[in-house]
């Protein structure tokens, strides 16, 4: 059995819950389908599921399990 990881901790993922899904939940924030913020900023972050990038248009058919990494993009010199 393959543990279920995101940014490197256990967690269990819920039956049927998309990438889109679990970033509304972690993050406090209402997508679009597409994968943008429904309201305010972009959300500047991209998800990787078992060291493979999923494409934002994705993540509304792209299930929560595996190893999930979500990353920041950040500003700075």
């Amino acid at each position: 059995m393959t543990d279920n990881l995101i940014n490197g901790e256990k967690f269990e993922p819920v039956a049927g819950e998309t990438i889109k899904d679990l970033i509304e939940k972690r993050l406090g924030v209402s997508l679009t389908e597409q994968g943008y913020r429904v309201e305010g900023e972009p959300l500047a972050i991209a998800v990787a599921k078992n060291s493979q990038v999923v494409p934002r248009s994705s993540w509304c058919h792209t299930l929560a399990e595996g190893t999930i990494d979500i990353v920041g993009a950040v500003q700075g010199g």
